[in-house]
């Protein structure tokens, strides 16, 4: 993967997220029924840069609406965020992730921007950009095996959070001094998987949607499909990797939504028995060899050896036929 420069917050990847939010909103009432104002009003999910998502309370009094651009409190300073999602919704989310815990309060959201803040804030954006080429020169000129995936400076402009992906443990100490004494501010060195750097990456699936991590799912599969090799000897036919892996080199996260591919790992159940692949039968059309098996789609593939034809049947009537009661 190429370096990333994310685009989060801003253009037109946020506005799918965010309409596909609205929609969810939309069904609210149908799918958890009426709720009192204040359940509305507490709990709201705020989109930060790097399509990371964050809880807050919504201490201001004011109800919040999808695609606001608020100001919240971060690690001692102040960063700037998009509310995602409000009310039930926020809340439920926040229950499925476990975070919800008696005693455990929310950082707030400090205010809604205002137009100092978004001024504010399109200088900051353009400041990242000349602050990630200095660190790209940084890296090079200390000579150190890391890949530069994206940087965040805070609103504060206290804090630069610096993400890489590396194979293996880096030694950047004389950079994080490097960059601490250019940018007279605080320096967080941050390794991420390369999963993680597809979802900063914003971008699009070879499906032509916005990725699933970037636009939709909560948290990040570490391995959706870690039967992968089962399930592409089991099915008997070609795997085409490049159908079952992401621009981050590893299994689809939206392989693990499939529901098919449960069947693929019971080729020989007792109701279903299939032939092994190489043998023998007899047919009225002469001898045939059983060539491949779709677990799938329960057929088999037969190969005539008198005129090299193939033909294929389903297993039922393969097993009706052919095998031995």
């Amino acid at each position: 993967m190429s370096n990333v420069i994310c685009s989060c917050l801003l253009g037109d990847n946020t506005k799918v997220r965010l309409r596909l939010s609205q929609l969810l909103h939309s069904e609210m009432e149908t799918i958890y029924g009426a709720v009192s104002e204040d359940v509305v009003n507490d709990i709201c999910e705020v989109e930060l840069q790097g399509c990371r998502r964050e809880f807050f309370r919504n201490n201001t009094g004011i109800p919040f609406s999808i695609g606001l651009q608020v100001i919240i409190e971060s690690d001692g300073g102040y960063d700037f965020g998009v509310v995602y999602s409000v009310g039930q919704i926020a809340r439920k989310k926040l229950q499925l992730k476990g975070l919800e815990k008696d005693g455990q309060e929310c950082t707030e959201v400090l205010r809604i921007a205002d137009e100092n803040d978004n001024q504010a804030i399109i200088e900051l954006k353009k400041r990242q950009s000349e602050i990630r080429e200095v660190c790209l020169n940084k890296v090079k000129k200390h000579e150190l095996d890391l890949k530069l995936v994206d940087v965040e400076l805070r609103m504060d402009q206290q804090k630069l959070s610096v993400y890489y992906t590396s194979s293996h443990r880096v030694d950047f100490r004389t950079l994080v001094r490097d960059l601490a004494g250019e940018f007279k501010a605080r320096i967080q060195m941050v390794q991420i998987t390369t999963r993680e750097e597809a979802r900063r990456a914003n971008a699009y699936g070879p499906c032509g949607c916005l990725l699933c991590c970037s636009s939709w799912l909560q948290k990040i599969h570490t391995n959706p499909f870690s039967e992968k090799s089962q399930y592409s000897e089991n099915t008997g036919i070609d795997s085409h990797a490049f159908n079952i892996t992401g621009i981050c080199n590893r299994p689809k996260c939206c392989l693990g939504y499939s529901k098919h591919e449960k069947s693929c790992h019971t080729q020989a159940s007792p109701q279903l028995p299939l032939p092994p692949v190489g043998s023998r039968v007899h047919t009225p059309e002469g001898a045939a060899v059983v060539e491949n098996i779709d677990a799938q789609k329960k057929l088999v593939y037969l190969r005539y050896l008198k005129n090299d034809q193939t033909r294929r049947i389903p297993v039922d009537k393969f097993n009706a036929l052919y095998v031995k009661k």
